[in-house]
């Protein structure tokens, strides 16, 4: 039998220790830690999440512009990018400990591929959105800027995107563009698995699968240019 999750007073606690702000709306708190496939459940945290995003980029890219005032944009942006990452966002509420307050299907929470983080990292951005509802834009600013800024001094490189890289390299070889196609769509609704095929002309397709289509075409990708000795292993694990 699991933990029973903190409901009322108690979540409020535990959000005010973890957060530093004092909810007066918990059934709004409550909300922001549902995921869409808990059992039940007669509302959850997408819309928080779509909100809790823009805010969080907002204040990032404030932070970001201030404390780095000689950066150029080129330095800024990869540095933006992951701070909001969804790693990022998941990293963050594993420090928060969001795992033991959050409302989702168990196999969700203990599966080990892309959605586990990510039901962590939407929490986290509906948990934003939710401050902000509740107590206006300081105390959003205040929570973020405690979790975030100090990450914002680490060394940041941008990170590599394969379908870009692949799309330039096959430019170069011959002219052509990679083309993606979903091949198989499996798994329940919330957490479904996409296996996409990448074809280019005058190579062997390459496979790939993943718990997003955009995840599924990234990996068939990378697979292509490990393939044809564009990337190392090592390069794609960094």
């Amino acid at each position: 039998m699991g933990l029973k999750r903190p409901t009322g007073e108690a979540l409020a606690a535990a959000l005010r220790m973890r957060t530093g702000h004092d909810f007066a709306d918990v059934a709004l708190a409550q909300t922001a830690l549902t995921h869409s496939s808990a059992v039940k459940a007669k509302t959850n945290n997408e819309r928080l999440e779509f909100l809790g995003d823009r805010i969080l980029g907002l204040v990032v890219a404030d932070m970001l512009f201030h404390r780095f005032p000689e950066a150029r944009e080129g330095e800024l942006a990869p540095r933006f990018n992951a701070l909001v990452d969804a790693r990022t966002c998941a990293e963050i509420g594993i420090e928060l400990g969001l795992d033991e307050l959050i409302r989702a299907d168990a196999a969700l929470k203990v599966s080990k591929g892309g959605k586990s983080g990510n039901y962590l990292a939407d929490a986290v951005e509906a948990l934003i959105a939710a401050i902000y509802l509740d107590g206006g834009m300081d105390p959003a600013r205040a929570f973020i800027l405690r979790y975030w800024e100090p990450r914002s001094s680490s060394v940041v490189e941008k990170p590599r995107n394969p379908k870009s890289e692949l799309q330039e390299w096959v430019a170069q070889a011959n002219g052509a563009r990679p083309e993606y196609m979903i091949e198989t769509r499996e798994g329940p609704d919330h957490e479904p698995i996409f296996t996409v095929v990448v074809n280019v002309e005058g190579f062997e397709p390459a496979r790939a699968s993943g718990r997003s289509r955009r995840g599924a075409e990234e990996a068939a990708a990378t697979e292509f240019l490990i393939r044809e000795g564009v990337w190392t292993t090592e390069r794609a694990a960094s």
